[in-house]
Parts: C-alpha cells; sequence; structure tokens
C-alpha cells in the first residue's frame, strides 16, 4: 500500500510502499493483549516480600499458663495471629515474567503496527531531525503535525539535537527502531516513523 510521507513542518514529501502484511492486517486485540501482559510482567521488579513465621525475632518461651487462664495454649509470640507475628503465606521476592512465544511476539506487534494505522494514527515522515536542540522551536514544528501526543520511531541513530529537543516535551516519547515495542505504540495517540524507520521494520519482518 501507499502511504504519504510528510516533513515534522506538515508539508508532503511524496509517497512510501508499505507491506500489507506489517500496517495491512485486521488487528487482533487477544494477540495484543498476550503481548501487553508479558511485557507489563517481565517489567515488575518483584521485590515485595514480608517476613516469615521462622523470619520474625521473637520469643518462642510459653508466655501463658496451660491452664486456668481461659486462653487457648499457646507457645509461641511469633504466631500469625499475634501482633509482629509472621505474615501467613505472605509475598516473596520472585520473578513475575512468564513465557510468550517469539513468533507470537513478532506478530503482536504487526497487528500493533496495524491497528494504528487503521485508527489513523500513524505519520510517515522523511528525517526526525533538528537543526539545534531548541525544545520550543521542535515543539512548534511538532504542533503542525497536530502533535500532543505521540510516539517517535527513528531509525538505529537518533539525531542528537532532535533527542535533546524532544525529551521536555510532555507526551512525547521518541525510540529508534530497535526499542519498538507494542506497550509504547499502544500507550500514545500517534505513532510517527521515520522512512528508514519502515525501512528497518520491512527488512525486520521480511
Amino acid at each position: 500500500m501507499e502511504l504519504e510521507v510528510k516533513t515534522l513542518d506538515g508539508a508532503a514529501a511524496g509517497s512510501i510502499t508499505v507491506s500489507d502484511e506489517i500496517f495491512g492486517l485486521d488487528p487482533r486485540t487477544d494477540l495484543i493483549h498476550r503481548v501487553v501482559r508479558w511485557q507489563l510482567a517481565k517489567r515488575q521488579a518483584g521485590t515485595h516480600k514480608a517476613q516469615q513465621r521462622s523470619e520474625v525475632t521473637g520469643s518462642t518461651k510459653k508466655f501463658v499458663r496451660q491452664k486456668g487462664s481461659g486462653g487457648a495454649r499457646h507457645g509461641n509470640k511469633k504466631a500469625p495471629q499475634f501482633r509482629g507475628g509472621g505474615k501467613a503465606h505472605g509475598p516473596v521476592v520472585r520473578s513475575h515474567a512468564h513465557d510468550l512465544p517469539k513468533k507470537v511476539r513478532a506478530l503482536g506487534l504487526r497487528h500493533a503496527l496495524s491497528a494504528k494505522f487503521k485508527a489513523d494514527g500513524l505519520i510517515i515522515v522523511d528525517v526526525a531531525s533538528a537543526e539545534e536542540a531548541k525544545t520550543k522551536a521542535l515543539a512548534a514544528r511538532l504542533a503542525n503535525l497536530g502533535l500532543s501526543n505521540a510516539l517517535v520511531v527513528d531509525g538505529s541513530e537518533i539525531d542528537a539535537n532532535f533527542r535533546l529537543a524532544s525529551r521536555n516535551i510532555p507526551a512525547i516519547d521518541l525510540l529508534p527502531v530497535e526499542g519498538l515495542n507494542v506497550y509504547d505504540i499502544l500507550r500514545r495517540e500517534k505513532l510517527v516513523l521515520t522512512k528508514s524507520a519502515v525501512t528497518a521494520l520491512e527488512e525486520r519482518f521480511k
């Protein structure tokens, strides 16, 4: 399919042919959902921890006489039912990551790209570069494209001035094409790809 190419100032810059196998699929939300769950689970720290009964400092001496008190026959203050006792079946340090086949991850990325195109949220630009690292100037150029909430994806090499100018603009993210992922695509309203990023994606999914 043919997609229109624009400049960062909003002017026309020709067109580019893209693969229907990447941008023309009928999006499957179940695949996209699986990949997002895999991403979010993988990045969880998993450092939550509660002290078990064996880890709490406390006396094991029987603290009440066996008979006559009317109470139960307790012998350890570290039991979970007492204040300061250990947590029964509490959380432990662990990894939340789970396996997801590589083919499913790749397919989920293609469906996310297709979903963005189908929702009119995909913009192709010729280059993502700036003459100087000025946030105000870059914000004005992005406003010409109607971008206030977007993910900008460039090729392997990101222009240094563009990176410096964009990092202080709210809701504007910048990634190299190798870092493109489903979650970041979905969390922004618009997806901006440079021509070099599109070429790299075509090569990646060939």
